[in-house]
């Protein structure tokens, strides 16, 4: 286990970050924040053609880059640094995840390519540790009905994953109904999924969803931390050059303290998010599969406890050492505590994560 970064994944990283910069700067991400498409299909489609993120977790022979859970925690990183509006989470990590786990060989080598996007159906607040809400129902002859509020990616995807049970259905989005609804974080929208009478035919296969959620928070820490880390670093840049009294802000020993704590906090957020992405990066099938998946979930809960609340801390922060400029709308540092305040309760809150730490290592529930 190395929680630092190798040299592939620091060249992924400049690759990913370069791109972003270019195509993806703070104020084209507040127009689409305030267009109707806030997503960015284009820019998608680049980075999948050009340095092949959608595959990341694809096997080689299906297309693929085959790469692990490290390199996709890496490109998390940047794409919550940016905060920028594309279906990477949901379709290269959350839908590619199931469909690995079914075995879904055809779809899975479409979503390689980045040419089509799916979503696992499921409300972006699910959580791990309790089961899915049933409102979604299968006849006999493989036709759904019911709806899914809350689904993150639904709006730009193509193929939606169903899970009923344990059974998983593939869906084209052509034949469902997908309302987009108000979201506090305005760079990923959330819809809501209504299934009346749609086929789905045979399911693909059976799925045990609470395996790829625990997966998806794990993983999502890696975007947390690439949040706190772009505020934590544009507000010491401001607090260096805004003066007052005829000093700089950041001279003053109380904002001092304050940035010395969270550049703490980022730092134990880096080391647990790098944890999770190393064990999540542990092929299944070991000898010890029962205790290495325990210390996956344990891992993905530690990072998720902890990066959730570090992220919505260092952005609260942000905006207020930022002053009055932090409290305008052209300023993107709401964007950030938005991101950081949705994705803080996306799969499981952090009480939750707390809760299962404290059964997977055996300790007292927290109060």
């Amino acid at each position: 286990m190395t929680l630092l970064y190798t040299e592939v994944e620091e060249e992924l990283r400049a690759s990913v970050r370069d791109l972003l910069a270019d195509r993806c700067g703070a104020d084209a991400v507040l127009r689409r924040a305030e267009s109707e498409a806030p997503y960015d299909m284009d820019l998608w489609k680049t980075l999948s053609r050009d340095i092949g993120v959608a595959g990341l977790l694809v096997p080689e022979e299906y297309g693929g880059a085959g790469a692990s859970a490290r390199e996709v925690a890496v490109v998390l990183e940047e794409l919550g640094r940016a905060v920028a509006p594309l279906p990477f989470l949901t379709s290269s990590v959350l839908a590619t995840k199931a469909l690995l786990q079914v075995g879904e060989k055809d779809l899975i080598q479409r979503l390689a390519s980045g040419e089509t996007t799916a979503a696992l159906a499921v409300s972006l607040a699910a959580s791990p540790y309790r089961p899915l809400p049933e409102t979604v129902t299968v006849t006999d002859g493989g036709v759904l009905n019911g709806e899914i509020t809350a689904v993150a990616g639904a709006d730009v995807a193509d193929v939606l994953l169903v899970p009923v049970g344990t059974a998983l259905y593939q869906v084209r989005a052509a034949d469902v109904r997908i309302d987009v609804v108000p979201s506090l974080d305005l760079t990923r929208p959330i819809a809501t999924v209504t299934f009346s009478g749609t086929p789905a035919g045979e399911a693909i296969g059976g799925l045990d969803v609470r395996r790829v959620l625990s997966f998806g928070a794990g993983l999502l820490a890696s975007e947390q931390l690439g949040v706190a880390e772009w505020c934590l670093g544009t507000t010491l840049s401001y607090i260096k050059e805004r003066h007052q009294f005829a000093r700089p802000v950041g001279s003053f020993q109380a904002i001092k303290h304050r940035m010395a704590d969270l550049w703490l906090d980022v730092v134990r957020a880096r080391a647990a998010a790098r944890n999770a992405a190393d064990l999540l990066a542990t092929a299944p099938g070991a000898p010890d599969e029962g205790e290495a998946a325990r210390d996956r979930e344990l891992a993905a809960a530690v990072a998720a406890s902890w990066c959730s609340e570090v992220a919505v801390r260092v952005a609260e922060e942000s905006v207020q050492l930022h002053g009055g400029i932090g409290m305008t709308w052209e300023h993107p540092v709401h964007l950030y505590l938005k991101r950081a305040k949705s994705a803080e309760i996306a799969f499981g809150t952090p009480g939750a994560h707390r809760e299962a730490v404290a059964a997977l290592a055996d300790l007292p529930a927290p109060a």
